[in-house]
């Protein structure tokens, strides 16, 4: 088992971190029939819960995943069916309340890392199936959990409750639009809840909550309007025809989250591992339920729009520091003309993460490199790192040059911004 994702504190975007106290009373243990637990294992994979549950080499949901935040370390707990150390004394009862509402049994309140808040929505019935697994579908593992390593009283959790209060509503599964079709529910149900896509992609307020946890309400158009995360940004996933996806089709988003990649594209940074370890595996008319959802989202006002096309699209200048740093270093894989190799090397032409209004995922590639997502019957391909072979300038020019040239609308990249990245690459490798 490979597990390689590197988010950490509030910004957990793939997995159940279920920072679980105290165990609940001894009884006997429930059967569940094959179905239960089949079921329960897809809703496991929807929700991502392995990607945060487990370590590199370590036994699958046994925690101790380190997630470091600006006042210490909190590691991801064992969520096994173990007695002891993990969750095999829970009541039905128990789990729910933990996943749902983050308090664990004995009133413990749980970390907001875990996305209690997008969990809430989450159906009884799914919760049940995901509830059947990990009690007989998940082998036990004997292995404790890891303390936090903050320092009294920031180990203190009561004041969780007053977070929780404030940004979390006490109970909203979620409820069908009757307005929308089942197949739009369906997307908006597993954005919103089981996928919880807001925890990365919705900006955070001065709690550190999600601004919006659906399109619905007064802050609406703030969900999924991107944010940053660390060393990256999760993108825009709004109709946007800039950093948005205005400009892709239901195949597009489809393609991009079971392979990683599509014609306009691939994904980067944490995203991958989601891919790697969740969305490859939905159903395809999961996939498209969600995908249509997005494409109803309305563009975020707040975004830059794509300009008015001119005629003719300017030539870039190839004689300037960036493109000829660009053909030495680039052109090789993304061509001269900026137009990569289908389904192999991603084009620059035209790619959103090229133009984005932030330039941090571009920079953050070139800097530390990166790999498409691992997916059956999808061989990866990998970019090298050049942060020990570019001076913060050049990799400002080549920046500078992709996202002004054949067409891009993207803003000049400078070199203080290329130091600020790389520092925080540094911190958090």
């Amino acid at each position: 088992m490979k597990v390689t994702n590197k988010k950490s504190g509030f910004h957990y975007v793939s997995g159940f971190l279920l920072i679980f106290g105290a165990v609940g009373l001894a009884q006997a243990a429930p059967q569940f029939s094959p179905q239960e637990i089949e079921r329960g294992a897809y809703v496991a994979k929807v929700g991502d819960c392995i990607a945060c549950h487990a370590v590199q080499g370590g036994k699958p949901f046994a925690g101790g995943f380190p997630m470091p935040l600006p006042v210490g370390t909190i590691y991801s707990s064992n969520i096994t069916p173990d007695p002891t150390y993990g969750i095999g004394k829970y009541s039905f009862e128990d789990f729910d309340r933990a996943v749902r509402h983050g308090v664990a049994p004995g009133g413990k309140y749980l970390y907001p890392a875990m996305p209690y808040p997008s969990y809430a929505k989450v159906t009884p019935e799914d919760m049940k199936a995901l509830y059947a697994y990990f009690m007989q579908g998940v082998k036990p593992v004997a292995q404790p959990n890891k303390p936090p390593t903050m320092i009294w009283p920031l180990t203190i959790r009561w004041p969780l409750a007053i977070w929780n209060w404030m940004y979390v509503s006490e109970d909203h599964v979620y409820r069908p639009d009757p307005k929308q079709s089942a197949q739009w529910n369906r997307g908006a149900y597993l954005t919103e809840g089981l996928g919880h896509c807001g925890a990365c992609h919705t900006p955070r307020g001065i709690g550190m909550q999600e601004k919006a946890l659906s399109a619905n309400g007064s802050d609406g158009s703030l969900f999924l309007s991107g944010a940053k995360i660390e060393s990256w940004y999760a993108r825009n996933l709004r109709g946007n025809d800039v950093g948005g996806l205005g400009n892709w089709s239901v195949a597009d988003i489809v393609q991009l989250l079971k392979t990683g990649r599509n014609s306009s594209g691939a994904a980067v940074g944490s995203m991958t591992e989601v891919i790697h370890h969740s969305s490859q595996y939905w159903t395809d008319a999961d996939l498209e339920a969600v995908a249509i959802y997005l494409k109803s989202l309305p563009a975020d006002p707040n975004k830059p729009k794509a300009p008015q096309p001119v005629a003719p699209v300017p030539q870039p200048d190839l004689h300037s520091a960036g493109s000829l740093a660009y053909a030495q270093y680039c052109a090789v894989c993304h061509q001269n003309d900026g137009a990569g190799a289908a389904g192999v090397f991603p084009a620059m032409a035209g790619n959103p993460t090229v133009e984005s209004r932030d330039a941090l995922n571009l920079i953050h590639v070139i800097l530390a490199g990166g790999k498409t997502a691992e997916v059956k019957g999808v061989h990866p391909f990998t970019m090298p790192a050049f942060a020990g072979v570019l001076s913060d300038q050049q990799v400002a020019d080549i920046a500078t040059f992709v996202r002004s040239g054949w067409g891009n609308s993207g803003a000049a990249v400078s070199a203080s911004e290329v130091a600020k990245v790389r520092s925080d690459i540094a911190k958090t490798h």
